[in-house]
């Protein structure tokens, strides 16, 4: 209780522990962002074998692996990184990006995850306050990280994180804590129905299949979270810099415009702008 205390009545200390709190949870989901697509992989593999009658008769024991087993290891020596070697950011730094046991280079996007879930957190902080609402849109802001970077390498939506974050809007809604009920009722269903209808209509028109429908259900769980009213910026902002990064790709790097590229990035990155000034580009359009 003295630390709910100390937080609500200092904005400093508030604010410095929201950003050690996004640097923790930025490290845990850079392990979401890695171990997910696998844990997937692995259970369509199974289900495929099931289905097919191709599972062995005796099913083989397999190691256990998810996201907290096994422990993190370097991918080159097998050296398990302990306690010391994983404070975000830090560690990094102390090792100079190696590897202590093997000086293997460590990818610099795990310190760039930390460190952006840490800034994401402290703005969320800084634009809510000491609330109910900073609680549950870093929430929102922790799930859409992993979501971002996992269609990024992968074109894929994990349901385990789309459904939740859906339910979870729908559910705060009951409370008016972002939007109400009915708001949000509309805005799951016209922001499902609306990337649906896209993807029917273009698939018609061309033959070809625009996108998955992990981004109707995103688009959804958005639309529980900020209103049927924000979506139009949602979807706005996210055509606009898929455009235009899509553009850049293809003059700057040489990316051939025929390879498919991941819609669902953008369309976290406008649900998060939404959520926190989505009422205030509304207004400001209407004035």
């Amino acid at each position: 209780m003295e630390i709910l205390q100390l937080l609500e009545a200092s904005p400093v200390f508030f604010i410095i522990a929201t950003g050690a709190l996004g640097l923790v949870v930025g490290s845990f989901l850079n392990v979401v962002i890695h171990r997910l697509p696998v844990m997937m992989n692995t259970a369509w593999t199974q289900e495929c074998r099931e289905h097919l009658g191709d599972a062995p008769a005796e099913p083989v024991e397999q190691p256990r692996f998810n996201l907290l087993t096994p422990a993190s290891r370097c991918p080159h020596c097998g050296h398990r990184i302990g306690a010391i070697e994983n404070i975000p950011v830090i560690s990094y730094l102390f090792l100079k990006g190696r590897c202590s046991e093997c000086a293997a280079p460590i990818s610099p996007r795990y310190p760039i995850v930390e460190a952006v879930t840490a800034i994401l957190s402290v703005i969320t902080a800084l634009h809510f306050g000491y609330s109910l609402q900073t609680v549950m849109a870093l929430l929102f802001t922790w799930a859409l990280v992993p979501l971002f970077l996992i269609d990024f390498d992968h074109q894929i939506l994990p349901d385990s994180i789309t459904l939740p974050l859906l339910w979870g809007g729908l559910f705060l809604s009951l409370f008016d804590v972002f939007v109400d009920s009915h708001s949000s009722i509309i805005g799951a269903v016209a922001g499902y129905l609306s990337l649906w209808s896209i993807y029917h209509l273009f698939k018609l028109i061309t033959g070809k299949e625009g996108m998955g429908y992990g981004d109707f259900k995103l688009l959804a769980a958005i639309g529980a979270w900020v209103g049927w009213q924000a979506l139009p910026v949602v979807i706005l902002f996210s055509s606009v810099v898929g455009a235009v990064i899509g553009i850049l790709l293809v003059v700057i790097r040489g990316r051939d415009h025929s390879q498919p590229m991941p819609f669902g990035p953008f369309l976290a990155a406008a649900g998060w702008m939404a959520l926190l000034w989505g009422n205030d580009i509304i207004r400001l359009y209407l004035q």
